[in-house]
């Protein structure tokens, strides 16, 4: 039988840098430690366990309303970036656990209709809206199970969930894998979404690209992950080197020109209806707090109108955004 200090010891065969689930800077509340499992193993099974975890399933990643079952959602986008982090973790001998956990929790705050949706919403909301602050927002507060505020998670989990994009940077190792190989996987699995919607084709990608990364999906993936483990194996960092970041950068400038803010991927009726959708049932609400689900209702006195609803928003899927609006206009 496996206990957890057997779990712990073995984490002292990590790497130098790697993060310990012992010398953790801990839960805002303490808690009994688990028989069986580490505290980042806790972590993990707590956000996979999450309503917001199961929505993600129903969340667009970049193209709206897909003909096709084989386009990714915000759920296999997060499950991607798992599998990618961990690779270079187990490479670098860092601690997996955390790492996968913060992988699952990343996006947990996502709006519906992908970056669409929060675009609007931060020009809507006073304040703004930035999904990398609203995951932490679900995991530290929106988020209750067994009467408990919150999921408790190591500072750890949360720094890396609210550093793995914008301008913070996360103060662990794992937490810097997760920052990188989200690029990578989004990048490479938006790329493959693209080509087999027609959106591009692989003549339309930079020839440098193609060259130093590789012409197929799995072949760009495997040489980004090699390079990245190259360039951090004994460092106190985790990055690809100069030639493979610079390249990688072009590759995300051709795919926003091309992919993410292009007519061919995203059609102009259905980001006004995006748009029609978000704005109308943010102000509704705004006008009509009494509207508000129940649990909606006990939380204005601590967080106020405005917040209630964009949490409320940002934490519908697309289609309970679409069918709630026609609840209350009639069908778009």
């Amino acid at each position: 039988m496996l206990l957890r200090e057997d779990l712990e010891k073995r984490e002292e065969l990590l790497a130098p840098g790697a993060s310990r689930s012992t010398k953790s800077k801990g839960r805002r509340m303490e808690e009994e430690p688990c028989e069986f499992r580490t505290e980042f193993q806790r972590d993990r099974d707590r956000i996979i366990h999450s309503k917001a975890f199961r929505r993600l399933m129903h969340k667009t990643q970049v193209f709206l309303a897909p003909e096709g079952d084989h386009f990714r959602t915000r759920l296999t986008h997060t499950l991607e970036v798992a599998q990618i982090s961990r690779t270079v973790c187990r490479a670098l001998n860092l601690n997996e656990d955390l790492t996968e956990a913060i992988a699952l929790g990343h996006d947990l705050g996502h709006t519906p209709f992908g970056h669409s949706g929060e675009e609007i919403l931060n020009k809507i909301h006073p304040g703004g809206f930035h999904h990398n602050e609203q995951s932490l927002r679900v995991v530290e507060l929106l988020e209750d199970s067994n009467n408990r505020v919150g999921m408790n998670l190591t500072y750890e989990v949360r720094d890396g969930i609210l550093n793995h994009s914008g301008k913070g940077f996360p103060t662990t190792l794992e937490g810097e894998i997760v920052r990188l190989c989200d690029r990578v996987a989004y990048i490479n699995h938006d790329i493959d979404d693209a080509i087999r919607s027609g959106v591009i084709t692989l003549s339309d990608i930079p020839n440098n690209s193609i060259k130093l990364f590789g012409e197929r999906h799995s072949q760009r993936i495997n040489n980004m992950v090699h390079n990245i483990v190259e360039t951090s194996d004994g460092q106190d960092f985790v990055r690809m080197d100069e030639e493979y970041w610079s390249e990688l950068l072009v590759l995300r400038n051709f795919m926003f020109d091309n992919v993410y803010r292009s007519s061919k991927s995203k059609k102009e009726e259905d980001l006004l209806m995006v748009e029609e959708v978000i704005e109308k049932l943010y102000s509704y609400y705004v006008e009509n707090p009494g509207e508000l689900p129940t649990d909606e209702q006990k939380a204005l006195e601590r967080d106020g109108i405005n917040t209630v609803v964009k949490d409320y928003i940002a934490g519908m899927t697309d289609r309970y955004a679409k069918t709630v609006y026609e609840q209350i206009f009639g069908t778009h």
